[in-house]
């Protein structure tokens, strides 16, 4: 029987379906609670394949703890879902956007500020409303919607007084008038496996399907799957979810996730998403 690894610090929905396609599929999950292990890096590092199996899915909640993870177990010669590099990038919106811009991806006006005093340079010239984010965060958390300076002062105080160095670098965008939602795209490898709108739910801007948002079918035409192919290879490929907005100018993409939550994208599509995942984990066992 073929072995992977499933790293996670919780076990929700999307875990236990890949644990079922796993086992449906032949494939041996060996299931990792990095909150209950340590890792000898100055050791053997040939016996973490033992612990971990061939392939390992790293889809731990938490940024930091995922990527020191995945850089041991890649310096143990083990292949990572998704590797050290890519959740890197991924897991930082700044880097995403640099890798998105490098490989000619459209994406929304961009800003970046490290004080006060650069941030209201910058809106005054990306005018409002506008859009702040952490560069590290995910369901939609610290983002807000910027619709004037005394606004952009009281979020900029409120920052400052965190002693986290993270959100002292101010993530800036342009608010892009669109539908009330979004696209969602799967990329498993080289494929574009299914789409998603996303819908704001009601009295909320924001389309994050943990904050309320509701995934409906999006039909997936060559346009949105060859602009998520090539989002998802800028970034370095795996299994990853490209997200997308409809602006007046066309389709723009805004974030690139490493660590998918597919409920939404799977209720809306019914598409086997957790049996294609493990398709690509016993794919790459072969190489």
């Amino acid at each position: 029987m073929k072995t992977a690894g499933l790293v996670s610090d919780r076990i929700r929905w999307d875990e236990k379906a890949l644990i079922r396609a796993a086992s449906s599929l032949g494939v041996d999950l060996k299931i990792v609670d990095p909150k209950t292990i340590f890792l000898n890096v100055s050791g053997d590092l040939d016996k973490l394949k033992d612990l971990f199996g061939e392939v390992v899915i790293d889809r731990c909640v938490s940024y930091f703890r995922g990527l020191h993870i995945a850089a041991i177990l890649e310096k143990a010669d083990l292949k990572v879902i998704n590797p050290f590099n890519v959740s890197l990038i991924c897991g930082n919106k700044m880097f995403t956007t640099l890798a998105l811009i490098n490989a000619g991806i459209p994406v929304p006006k961009t800003l970046v500020a490290f004080t006060r005093e650069g941030v209201l340079k910058a809106l005054d010239e990306i005018g409002f409303p506008a859009v702040i984010k952490p560069v590290v965060g995910s369901w939609g958390r610290l983002i807000a919607l910027i619709k004037d300076r005394d606004s952009a002062q009281a979020i900029v105080e409120s920052r400052e007084q965190i002693h986290n160095a993270l959100l002292h670098i101010y993530y800036i965008q342009e608010f892009v008038e669109r539908p009330p939602r979004d696209i969602r795209v799967l990329v498993i490898g080289d494929e574009a496996v299914a789409a998603s709108y996303r819908y704001s739910p009601k009295d909320d801007w924001r389309t994050n399907v943990a904050r309320g948002g509701i995934s409906k079918p999006c039909r997936l035409t060559e346009e949105l799957e060859n602009l998520a192919l090539r989002a998802a290879e800028a970034v370095g490929g795996g299994v990853l979810a490209v997200d997308c907005m409809e602006s007046s100018e066309g389709i723009l993409v805004h974030e690139v996730n490493s660590t998918v939550e597919f409920r939404g994208l799977y209720s809306a599509t019914g598409i086997d998403i957790p049996g294609k995942i493990i398709e690509y984990v016993i794919e790459l066992m072969k190489k």
